[in-house]
């Protein structure tokens, strides 16, 4: 017999249940039905598109020669585009605390695997976005979830109290957060902020949706970062709605105590040479150039959300918190006739041709029990979604 080489531990742990889920769905297709895809939080395949003005720096960055490696941390230009929005949101940070990535996924990668050791902990928000916990036990770390009432919107602080051991190194948080699309306001983020300080932990923020807001106003975590070791992660791919160009940053605050990570991480960035140049001529106009396309993209998915949380509520064994942010609902499956949620989910498909993911696909703990929707397809598709989900519980 043919013996199998071995695999690193490390990638054994790497999941990530968006994508898959997305086997099954072909499946499915195979046999000639077609599947409503509610699964990939994608504004681009959904049929919004960077605005003209933005597809035209590529185009030209292509056309002028920018097609050679630069700067390891970002063009200089778009790292004081960068530091300007960050510090409109609160920071105050010069050009030199960002580092611009290939996505957001890369800068998390960049920071977890610097601050990270074997046995080491990572607090996450209970249900994560799946790349946080694959990224922490790729570097050998522990993702424990701390709870969040989901109504509330608000961060259980007592919980996450109890979660802090000498083995912590981080507290992240996805704000709005994605799979829930909750949003935390400013007391709870000056708690958290506090939380951190009091245990000499690290403070991780992705505000990768920053501008998707529908009822209250957002508070970036800058506001009340006061000289704490927060660093931010933000990117182009879903506000500016470049996803497939993979463009993001690293925004590091200005405390002493990051000192020795921002010494430290941009080798990692000059290791892996540069990110895509001609996208960050892109990505330099999305930032200076007519703002006017995002307020009609939210209002859109305002739309949108209405109509699903609307829907949702009013299915017999669903219920579905409001989402003040982001684009996702995370409805609870109230009574589960199947074995599990991600029983539910495939016989959804199976039954309906209507894919969403599992909750338990992001975090066992807070996850299970619920699913998460994308409500960024066009009316129609979201209209006949609900209408097989609701024939689907009934």
């Amino acid at each position: 017999s043919v013996s199998v080489m071995k695999i690193s531990k490390k990638v054994a742990g790497v999941e990530y249940a968006i994508r898959d889920i997305v086997s099954a769905a072909r499946e499915i297709e195979l046999q000639g039905k077609t599947v409503d895809y509610l699964n990939i939080g994608d504004p681009v395949q959904c049929g919004f598109q960077p605005p003209q003005n933005v597809k035209q720096a590529m185009i030209d960055a292509i056309n002028n020669g920018n097609n050679f490696y630069t700067r390891s941390e970002g063009l200089s230009e778009l790292t004081e585009a960068i530091a300007k929005k960050e510090n409109a949101k609160g920071l105050s940070i010069p050009s030199e605390n960002i580092l611009v990535t290939n996505g957001v996924s890369e800068g998390l990668d960049m920071v977890i695997s610097s601050i990270v050791e074997e046995g080491d902990e990572v607090l996450l928000p209970g249900p994560y976005y799946p790349p946080y916990a694959s990224y922490v036990r790729l570097h050998g770390g522990i993702p424990i979830e701390f709870s969040v009432d989901l109504n509330s919107s608000s961060p259980d602080i007592g919980d996450i109290k109890s979660k802090i051991t000498s083995r912590t190194v981080a507290i992240c948080l996805i704000n709005p957060n994605n799979p829930t699309g909750l949003v935390f306001n400013e007391n709870a983020l000056r708690q958290i902020v506090d939380v951190a300080n009091e245990h000499n932990l690290y403070i991780i923020c992705d505000e990768i949706y920053d501008q998707i807001i529908f009822d209250e106003k957002f508070t970036g975590i800058g506001k009340v970062a006061g000289d704490s070791p927060v660093i931010i992660l933000n990117g182009f791919s879903k506000v500016h709605l470049m996803s497939g160009w993979r463009i993001g940053y690293i925004a590091f605050n200005n405390s002493s105590k990051l000192d020795n990570i921002q010494e430290n991480l941009p080798k990692l960035a000059r290791v892996r040479i540069s990110t895509n140049l001609p996208v960050q001529y892109a990505a330099l106009e999305s930032l200076t150039g007519p703002q006017d396309y995002i307020p009609k993209f939210v209002s859109e998915l305002k739309t949108h959300r209405d109509y699903v949380i609307k829907r949702l509520n009013e299915m017999n064994g669903i219920s579905c918190s409001n989402p003040k942010g982001a684009f996702y609902a995370f409805p609870k499956i109230e009574q589960n006739k199947f074995n599990s949620d991600k029983e539910f989910v495939l016989e959804l498909l199976r039954q309906k041709g209507v894919l969403t993911v599992h909750g338990s696909g992001f975090g066992e703990q807070y996850g299970s029990g619920h699913f998460r929707i994308v409500y960024l397809p066009k009316m129609e598709i979201l209209e006949s979604a609900m209408n097989k989900i609701e024939d689907f519980v009934r």
